[in-house]
């Protein structure tokens, strides 16, 4: 789905991604996660969740310079290896390597318009990632972000008596859509327990407004999201539940979850998350 979408970005909407950029970005992250494997002694080395990490930081990442887009796909495949808290990694990869190397240099960048506000392609990458977060588990989180930011872009148009096309409009990013199906509901990185997930969502999406409209700065989901995060130990703390688990093709269901023997496996980890 992300290889894709950054055919379509790239061929239809005119990215400005050099494909030199691309090769280097997803080698980088290649060779990242297999150095880290095995200097941490873990399982055989699996590519697709360097793979995924680095399309998404293709779609994502703009910089002029190749040094930077390699040290960004450095940063995002080292933080699940290095940051690391209650037994799981605390940052998305993709949201931490592009919050990282925004807060070192304004060499890199990300260009939420580049998506446009096509009805039609929003439509598009809400079918797709509904797929992803339905097999992952984590729909709630991704439906609960986008009711909560919603109901925040609806309220201060209401407040300053804007038409309701201005927060229509604002919600037909591809960009807000990409962060919300493809790295929120990222499960390694989520609360373990639904309301904690629901709470996680409501707080990531009041972090977004508040960097947007108050301190008036761009990719306010991203840095929120990062901010958010470092939360994520303390909800788990007080909001427990049963660790989400990858065995293979198929989940280990929580004891408060049932199974439908209807559905079909689900993927690895690596093929969900960003």
């Amino acid at each position: 789905m992300l290889s894709g979408l950054l055919v379509y970005g790239v061929l239809r909407l005119g990215f400005d991604v050099p494909a030199a950029h691309v090769v280097l970005i997803l080698s980088t992250a290649l060779l990242t996660q297999r150095v880290l494997t095995d200097a941490f002694g873990l399982p055989p080395f699996d590519p697709r969740s360097a793979l995924i990490s680095g399309l998404s930081l293709c779609l994502l990442l703009r910089t002029d310079s190749p040094w930077l887009a390699a040290s960004a796909a450095v940063a995002a495949i080292a933080s699940k290896f290095v940051i690391r808290g209650n037994g799981k990694h605390l940052f998305n990869p993709t949201n931490f390597g592009l919050v990282a190397t925004m807060s070192m240099t304004r060499d890199v960048w990300v260009s939420p318009g580049q998506w446009g506000h096509s009805a039609l392609f929003a439509f598009l990458m809400a079918c797709l990632g509904g797929v992803v977060v339905y097999r992952a588990w984590r729909s709630d989180v991704t439906v609960a972000f986008l009711a909560a930011y919603a109901s925040l872009l609806f309220g201060r148009a209401r407040l300053l008596g804007d038409p309701l096309s201005i927060p229509l409009h604002q919600l037909q990013s591809g960009a807000l859509l990409l962060f919300s199906f493809f790295m929120i509901s990222d499960p390694k990185t989520t609360p373990d327990s639904r309301s904690g997930r629901i709470l996680f969502a409501a707080l990531v999406a009041a972090g977004a407004w508040y960097v947007q409209f108050k301190l008036f700065r761009t990719n306010g989901i991203l840095w929120s999201l990062a901010a958010t995060s470092l939360l994520v130990p303390l909800i788990d703390a007080l909001l427990p539940a049963s660790r989400y688990v990858w065995t293979g093709g198929s989940l280990w269901f929580p004891a408060s979850s049932s199974s439908p023997s209807s559905l079909p496996p689900t993927p690895t980890p690596s093929a969900v998350s960003m």
